[in-house]
């Protein structure tokens, strides 16, 4: 009997077309499963679009084609930033009882927005970046701003709900500020002011396998300097960043404290299946953790998949067992 798999991907938002490049990778993953039937279908201004045609849920939470009707019993929610890594997918499934791998709605809520995340990495004790908070576009925002740029000169403004490199902006002039944070404010309702730090890009994926949470030794994002990792140095063909799992000159125990960080991000955040989680690794302010995806890219070039295979675990079993948990719950 086969098990009917939901591949969910685009969602409209900033991350909407990287979405569908990595559900290409995850659907070509899902189908290594002999019983898997991969229902692939693209969300586009509030349809779901499948090569069957326009789908839809009925009354009896099967998902129905102009051709088809599958009683669905797993879904997959490739979608980066919205609706996938906001909690917004996870509350829909869970309103139709439908199982689904990755964080639930609430971990995923905490991750996506910065300013939360910062909160709990603090009541966690997990060493981060200095930081504050605007709630506001407003002068009394702006005057904190300036008190706060003055203080460390060279910060970055964050949009706080958007993904890891959607209005974000480096700013190491004055002058500058005030027009970043308002661009900020396009993206999201809250802004999230860091103190810039010279370091090294780390990341390392974090994902249950065989009944234990694996945390992989750290890949690396290597940039050209006085680059920042946009949105469209990430993703561009053109792009001068470099990624290896092989990093060069990491003490073993500067490893190991990356990954008891990483692990206790994982439980203290309540994550479950995936994530992939962010470090910087400074010679002044040593380890931080930098964020978390809860659904991490899945590209070509993406690093959660090269890291699972380079920590000798295989992509499509694992995807395999994370729906069968998703079942099992």
């Amino acid at each position: 009997m086969s098990t009917n798999i939901l591949l969910l991907c685009g969602g409209d938002g900033a991350e909407h077309d990287i979405s569908l490049i990595s559900a290409d990778f995850i659907e070509q993953q899902l189908k290594q499963t002999a019983d898997f039937n991969v229902i692939r279908a693209t969300m586009h201004e509030q349809r779901f679009i499948t090569a069957e045609g326009e789908g839809a849920f009925d009354a009896r939470r099967n998902f129905c084609t102009t051709q088809s009707s599958y009683q669905i019993d797993c879904v997959v929610p490739c979608l980066h930033g919205v609706p996938g890594e906001t909690g917004d997918i996870q509350s829909f499934c869970r309103i139709l009882n439908l199982p689904y791998i990755g964080c639930d709605s609430e971990a995923s809520r905490k991750c996506f927005n910065k300013v939360t995340t910062k909160f709990y990495f603090d009541a966690l004790g997990l060493p981060n970046t200095p930081f504050a908070l605007l709630n506001f576009d407003d002068e009394v925002a702006h005057r904190k701003a300036a008190e706060f740029f003055d203080r460390y000169g060279d910060i970055y403004v964050k949009a706080a709900s958007q993904g890891s490199s959607v209005g974000c902006y480096h700013v190491t002039k004055r002058e500058e500020l005030q027009e970043r944070i308002t661009e900020a404010f396009g993206y999201s309702s809250e802004v999230l002011l860091e103190k810039n730090i010279v370091h090294r890009e780390l990341e390392v994926a974090a994902y249950e396998y065989d009944g234990q949470l694996c945390i992989t030794t750290p890949g690396e994002i290597i940039m050209p300097d006085n680059v920042f990792y946009t949105f469209e140095e990430k993703y561009s063909k053109n792009s001068a960043t470099v990624t290896t799992v092989e990093p060069q000159g990491l003490k073993t125990e500067e490893v190991e404290n990356i990954r008891s960080i990483a692990r206790q991000a994982f439980i203290g955040l309540k994550l479950r299946d995936l994530s992939r989680i962010d470090f910087f690794l400074s010679p002044t302010d040593g380890i931080l953790i930098n964020e978390i995806n809860t659904f991490p890219g899945q590209t070509p070039i993406s690093m959660f998949p090269k890291l699972l295979e380079h920590n000798g675990h295989n992509m499509a079993e694992f995807l395999r067992q994370a729906v069968q948990r998703a079942m099992q719950r």
